[in-house]
């Protein structure tokens, strides 16, 4: 079963580890993630790839075993984990305690700096950022910019604000006019479509794992590029209630097979300090 995109060997990698590895101090043998991400359509060349690159970067780290190769977390990777993780079980999908701050961004950058713009709206976006004019951007609440503009060096160019709308403001045609809220509506509806016929029934015993790792991968791709605008002022039939109950309900019925399939091909071994 696949989303309407394809899900990154990566995106899938880190979500195995946040379930299987996170906050446990363990790393996993290579085989074990080989077999599992069979499973789940990924052959034996890409993982092995996706694990060599996931070292180069940083967020993962090997330890052998006499023969075998094992891997474990990295802080930049328990860092990646923990967001996620706070993103799909504690901030949701459904935005209902925005006190009406909005964070603007205001940013000029010389025209010769295409490749430093293209970055910056990426990095925006990615952090629920819509223009609301060309060089000003602007997110619901409190979003602390200070490390992304660090990263990219335009801490001289980029000015930041704190601000609540004046009365009058039509906020539910800004957002309208901001983002692009029919391709967000359709991620959601579409991932409804894919996942709730698996409310009611259950897959094979050793497909759980693979399935509730697609699962758990879509969900956090979907509400990673929702900028979590404030529910009163989005469309009364926006989906992405009913798409989080959906990720609950499936989420629920498929982990006690899941958990089991993993206890029976999972090979962990305590996770040494590194010297």
């Amino acid at each position: 079963m696949t989303g309407e995109e394809p899900l990154r060997p990566q995106s899938l990698m880190l979500t195995f580890l946040g379930d299987q590895v996170l906050g446990r101090d363990v790393c996993v043998y290579s085989g074990s993630v080989i077999d599992v991400f069979a499973r789940a359509g990924i052959g034996e060349q890409a993982t092995r790839s996706t694990l060599s690159r996931m070292v180069g970067r940083d967020l993962l780290r090997r330890q052998r075993e006499g023969r075998r190769m094992y891997f474990g977390l990295t802080e930049r990777s328990e860092a990646v984990l923990r967001d996620g993780e706070r993103r799909i079980w504690q901030t949701g999908a459904v935005n209902r305690h925005w006190d009406g701050t909005w964070t603007l961004l205001g940013f000029s950058l010389p025209e010769s700096w295409q490749r430093q713009r293209h970055d910056l709206r990426s990095q925006l976006t990615w952090s629920g950022f819509g223009p609301l004019f060309n060089g000003l951007w602007i997110a619901p609440g409190e979003v602390d910019v200070s490390a992304l503009v660090e990263e990219l060096g335009l801490a001289a160019h980029v000015k930041v604000f704190r601000a609540h709308a004046d009365t009058g403001t039509d906020i539910g045609q800004m957002i309208e006019e901001t983002w692009e809220l029919s391709d967000l509506a359709g991620r959601y509806e579409g991932f409804v479509r894919r996942w709730q016929p698996w409310e009611d029934g259950l897959p094979d015993a050793d497909d759980a794992l693979a399935l509730r790792l697609r699962l758990q991968t879509e969900w956090l791709r979907i509400v990673r590029r929702d900028p979590r605008l404030p529910v009163e002022h989005l469309p009364d039939d926006w989906p992405a209630e009913q798409a989080e109950k959906t990720f609950r309900a499936v989420h629920e019925r498929l982990s006690p097979l899941a958990r089991d399939v993993s206890e029976r091909l999972l090979d962990l071994v305590p996770a040494r300090l590194q010297a």
